[in-house]
């Protein structure tokens, strides 16, 4: 049985990722909940956004790290993260708005299994 992740990513968003990092170097993800396309994962260079104290930590999609506001986290923590890409305008900070795609993120619910699988 594998392990559960709290993040993943779509072949085609990881595969979209990988030509990012082709072309920028690495890369990070952080979601905020905020008023600034706060539910899309916003993708920066490494290192040029930067991370505190109120941020979680969810795992790695295609090597990249990927954060989320605490507070947001909070709703989403018994969901599991799904990176996609789809075609249109990214969020006006993320790193892939001019390639005429955008990350979005879609979730499901754990199973309990699952949940009990993190906590372990």
């Amino acid at each position: 049985m594998s392990p559960v992740n709290r993040v993943e990513a779509t072949e085609e968003a990881r595969a979209f990722i990988d030509f990012l990092k082709e072309k920028h170097g690495p890369l990070m993800f952080h979601q905020s909940g905020g008023c600034c396309d706060g539910s899309s994962p916003m993708c920066y260079q490494a290192g040029e956004f930067l991370i505190g104290d109120s941020d979680v930590l969810l795992g790695d999609i295609a090597e990249t790290p990927f954060y989320m506001n605490a507070a947001q986290y909070d709703y989403w923590k018994h969901t599991q993260i799904i990176v996609d890409v789809v075609p249109g305008r990214g969020g006006m900070f993320s790193i892939e708005g001019p390639e005429g795609k955008r990350f979005l993120t879609r979730s499901r619910v754990f199973t309990k299994d699952e949940l009990e699988e993190l906590r372990g």
